[in-house]
């Protein structure tokens, strides 16, 4: 038996075709520097939640957020072209904030060792 289901290893493919598709096809400069951080896909292969980090402003998030959903079917379409699927799931993205959480607790750790080196 495999470690883990299709509908994983295929949104591991996803993941990276989603990602070429849009550093190289969508050429948009309102988008700027997005990382797809991950692909959520449901057992049956329909639906795919894809999860992207995006290094601006929170308007500017909204905007880059819209931007992708308007562009769902263009990355379909390119997607129908790269992956051998009989069914291409219909796309959603949404943005992950688990990078910034990281930095957010990093921040907190690196405060709390200030204090304890910091003898007064």
């Amino acid at each position: 038996m495999l470690p883990y289901k299709r509908s994983q290893r295929v949104g591991d493919l996803l993941k990276e075709e989603i990602a070429d598709i849009i550093m190289h096809k969508l050429n948009d400069p309102r988008i700027g520097f997005i990382t797809v951080t991950g692909v959520d896909l449901t057992d049956d292969l329909k639906i795919a939640i894809v999860y992207v980090s995006v290094l601006k402003e929170e308007e500017e998030k909204t905007t880059t957020l819209d931007l992708l959903n308007a562009a769902k079917s263009f990355i379909r379409s390119e997607l129908s072209k790269r992956v051998r699927l009989r069914y291409i799931p219909s796309i959603d993205f949404r943005t992950d904030a688990s990078i910034e959480y990281g930095s957010k607790i990093e921040k907190l750790l690196d405060d709390i060792r200030r204090k304890s080196e910091d003898p007064s």
